[in-house]
């Protein structure tokens, strides 16, 4: 029998979470992905503590977009997360994909936190 997507996305997440892990000199960049929205957080996990923080919701990005489910959302959270990150003094993040191939939303995500001066 063949796994749902959900179970499939499940799976990688939990392989992927096996692996990577945040400090505090190098926290973990985590994306959440819905169908209509995009979420990531900047994650110690050494203190159990959320460092920073950017959605698709946040009216800094909600203003001009038509979407909050496409890449052109993506890439304003990446650009508005790496923004709050650079503030907080950090440059090295280890990129957690939530169990999401690295492909068009989360990869556009990606690619404009790195643009923006985040390194991962």
């Amino acid at each position: 029998m063949k796994a749902s997507r959900r179970d499939s996305t499940r799976r990688r997440h939990e392989r992927v979470r096996r692996k990577v892990f945040g400090t505090t000199e190098r926290p973990r960049l985590a994306v959440f992905r819905s169908n209509q929205h995009i979420y990531v957080q900047l994650i110690d996990d050494t203190q159990h503590h959320t460092i920073a923080a950017a959605s698709t919701l946040d009216p800094d990005v909600r203003e001009g977009l038509e979407s909050g489910g496409n890449c052109d959302a993506s890439s304003k959270v990446g650009k508005l997360i790496a923004e709050r990150t650079l503030e907080k003094g950090i440059k090295q993040v280890v990129f957690d994909r939530g169990g999401n191939l690295y492909h068009g939303r989360v990869k556009a995500l990606a690619d404009a936190a790195r643009e923006a001066g985040l390194e991962f």
